[in-house]
């Protein structure tokens, strides 16, 4: 049973594996102004208070040029900071920007944490 137990965790990966996969996969769905599945990956906590619409209004579509996650790192096993790179254009010039987020799990899987 021990041995069963440890193979299923060793599919699961690190918790920092797993939260560079999700972010990145965030920032893509914004790259491709896919709003939808970019609001997915919110917690269930932010969803609560802001509804699809609202997120919608709140995001511009376009803006964003190139993410790239940097670095992942878990202070505890329930919490991440992401820290990345994202390049945006603003009054008519590309510019670079580090950003940092908050990644939380809950109910086994892991979301980004709305400011």
């Amino acid at each position: 049973m021990v041995a069963v137990l440890a193979g299923c965790a060793g599919l699961a990966g690190k918790p920092e594996d797993r939260v560079r996969e999700r972010a990145q996969a965030r920032w893509d769905a914004l790259l491709k102004d896919d709003l939808k599945g970019a609001y997915e990956y919110l917690s269930p906590g932010s969803r609560a208070v802001m509804d699809f619409k609202s997120y919608e209004a709140s995001v511009r579509k376009g803006f964003w040029k190139a993410a790239t996650v940097d670095s992942v790192t878990c202070p505890t096993a329930q919490r991440c900071e992401v820290t990345e790179t994202i390049d945006y254009e603003f009054n008519g010039r590309r510019t670079r920007s580090p950003l940092t987020e908050t990644w939380i799990e809950e109910g086994g899987n892991w979301w980004l944490v709305r400011k």
